[in-house]
């Protein structure tokens, strides 16, 4: 075997292990085969090998942090019809606006509309047993799991539009701190991530936590200066996978940065322009970009293929 050979095999060895290391985020839990953030979608995320589970969390009316993506809570469940005139001036029923005991009456089903693709086709409408969790039960769900199955999986937390809940006069950071707090969840050596858009907010909880936090991103200025500037106040960022695929280079630039990259999102059934298979998908970012994880609707598919690359978990 020539040299040159012997070192590629030794490089390619090394790659794989690499990215076999990459991080499985389940986003929305398993989002691809149950309506999200709902607690079997957890379950079966977790039993799809997902390293990490999100958590998108808003406030309800009594400041309880719950697990829903949008502010709203017209896309994922039935609010208008138990709650006719509850809607504001827009038309929209707000998580904010409501109970926790109120909201506990809903039914959650697929994603119709809201903040987001819809994905109405994934699971049967109709289904009368789901429900929006609050982050206490997600978080307690997972770690009854880690205990009865000697796992590890993490949590991995998003606060959304916090300036929209400042200015419904909450406290919004701290209210889910505390959570977090009162569950173990302290420093950077635990197994949780706090993500954001909003930057400010951001600045702010480096202040007060040591939880690991993560630079959401979802404009088109991925460069090195952006990267230098995220790593002042953060350990992760978080890109969209379409402005990735522009700027692969931001990936060096922001783990040089001391920068984890963990973009979002791959879906099996709903692939990028241009690509023809979602092993290719990972392949792109995976294998040949080497970010250090991946937000995915499939934690089953994604945890297979970095399984495959030949190093344990």
């Amino acid at each position: 075997m020539s040299r040159l050979i012997m070192a590629l095999a030794v490089w390619l060895v090394a790659s794989n292990a690499l990215a076999a290391g990459t991080l499985v985020i389940a986003h929305r839990g398993a989002s691809g085969y149950l309506p999200e953030h709902t607690q079997p979608a957890v379950a079966m995320a977790y039993a799809q090998g997902a390293d990490y589970i999100e958590q998108d969390v808003v406030l309800t009316k009594d400041d309880v942090p719950i697990v829903l993506h949008d502010l709203t809570l017209d896309a994922t469940t039935d609010v208008a019809e138990v709650f006719p005139g509850r809607a504001r001036d827009d038309g929209k029923h707000y998580a904010i606006d409501f109970t926790l005991d109120e909201i506990r009456q809903l039914r959650v089903g697929e994603r119709r509309r809201g903040d987001g693709p819809a994905f109405e086709g994934r699971f049967p409408d109709g289904v009368n047993i789901l429900r929006v969790p609050t982050l206490a039960e997600e978080i307690e769900l997972i770690q009854g799991l880690n205990q009865s199955t000697g796992g590890d999986v993490g949590i991995y937390v998003e606060l959304k539009h916090p300036d929209f809940h400042a200015a419904e006069g909450r406290s919004f950071p701290a209210s889910v701190l505390q959570i977090l707090y009162a569950y173990g969840y302290r420093g950077a050596d635990d197994r949780v991530f706090l993500q954001c858009f909003d930057e400010g907010t951001l600045r702010f909880l480096k202040d007060h936590t040591e939880i690991r936090l993560v630079q959401l991103v979802e404009d088109k200025n991925l460069t090195a200066e952006r990267a230098q500037a995220i790593a002042s106040y953060a350990q992760g960022v978080g890109p969209w996978i379409a402005h990735l695929t522009d700027r692969p280079e931001f990936v060096v630039a922001a783990q040089e940065a001391g920068l984890e990259v963990h973009p979002y999102t791959f879906r099996a059934d709903a692939l990028p322009r241009g690509m023809k298979s979602y092993r290719a998908l990972l392949d792109r970012f995976i294998r040949n970009m080497k970010v250090n994880g991946v937000f995915t609707d499939h934690p089953d598919l994604t945890r297979r293929y970095v399984d495959s690359l030949g190093a344990t978990r």
